[in-house]
């Protein structure tokens, strides 16, 4: 059996900011290499009109991902900037949880279009995008959620025994 520890509050505010402050960078280069590429010349050379406007969804879908990201420091700093609240550390965890989806969105896309300028097979860039994305989906959402649903039969398995 696992051992685990409860963590004060403060311990999960203080690692939702690491977390936080881990994926912004990522974020942050994807955002700029994508506001450059539309400055390259190669970019309408090798990108038909509808992968032009991909490029655009991928770049709202990374802008949303930035603004979910940095929302609960917004958050903070206004509404509660001399205290830690049990509703802020679930309003950060959960704004964090809900990026990750745009993010995810906005990667597959950008790896299709850039498979599809390596190579402009339009079946080989979507299973490339498709793969990525179905690989995010599983590591960043399915686990987590399949460990926290075993997580909650074992402690009602666990409170049932104890009656």
């Amino acid at each position: 059996m696992e051992s685990e520890k409860q963590e004060s509050l403060s311990e999960q505010v203080d690692h939702i900011i690491k977390e936080s402050r881990m994926v912004l960078p990522g974020i942050q280069a994807l955002f700029g290499f994508q506001l450059i590429a539309v400055f390259n010349q190669r970019f309408t050379e090798a990108l038909p009109p509808a992968g032009r406007l991909l490029h655009l969804a991928a770049l709202v879908l990374v802008a949303i991902t930035v603004g979910l990201i940095m929302a609960p420091a917004a958050f903070h700093r206004q509404a509660e900037p001399e205290r830690i609240s049990r509703y802020f550390s679930n309003y950060a965890s959960r704004l964090m949880t809900i990026a990750m989806a745009p993010f995810m969105l906005a990667i597959a896309l950008e790896v299709a279009l850039v498979a599809y300028v390596v190579k402009p097979v339009l079946w080989l860039s979507l299973c490339l995008g498709t793969v990525i994305a179905g690989l995010y989906l599983l590591l960043w959402f399915v686990f987590p959620w399949m460990k926290r649903a075993q997580h909650h039969a074992a402690r009602a398995q666990r409170l049932s025994g104890q009656e």
